[in-house]
């Protein structure tokens, strides 16, 4: 049951995630999460450095698909001006959101990863949803009130897989 949570790969930021990268794994598009992922959880705006990921992943021929737990006004403002398709109140890790998003790529589950900060929604969304997953450090250290709690759930996860030699990764 706990190999759900268990990430495919662990990287410190997106941008670690390059073009060169995913299409090594055959992947032509992603399903990201916004808050801690992208930017900080309170920052409305792309920082110029996202905008030139998405930039990079669109010039590549890879899709982005922002999917989110958080409010319809709070990811349209992060990504209309982006011209980024999202879905808000997600409801992760429900695999309704991730259906959807795979859909409007037109992509099959082999061609897609999700990459997100939680392994209680975007991990475990991901993986039963059967995508690959990449799992990413937090932008910033805060979180909002029911992250806060996720993060408890999730560091013993973590140590549990640091017991049993599954991750080799630090916090």
């Amino acid at each position: 049951m706990l190999k759900r949570f268990l990430p495919n790969e662990h990287v410190k930021t997106v941008f670690e995630i390059t073009p060169e990268k995913l299409k090594q794994k055959g992947i032509k598009g992603i399903i990201t999460d916004l808050d801690n992922t992208l930017v900080a959880w309170n920052q409305s705006d792309a920082t110029p450095e996202i905008i030139e990921w998405f930039k990079v992943m669109k010039d590549a021929g890879i899709r982005v698909t922002i999917i989110s737990n958080n409010n319809e006004e709070r990811v349209s403002h992060f990504s209309k001006p982006l011209h980024i398709p999202f879905i808000s109140k997600a409801r992760k890790p429900l695999s309704k959101a991730f259906k959807k998003a795979q859909h409007a790529m037109e992509l099959d589950k082999s061609e897609i990863v999700v990459v997100g900060d939680q392994l209680l929604t975007d991990v475990l969304g991901g993986n039963s949803s059967k995508f690959y997953t990449i799992l990413v450090v937090p932008v910033v250290k805060t979180d909002g009130f029911i992250t806060k709690f996720n993060r408890r759930i999730e560091r013993a996860i973590l140590n549990w897989f640091r017991k049993r030699g599954k991750i080799t990764w630090e916090d």
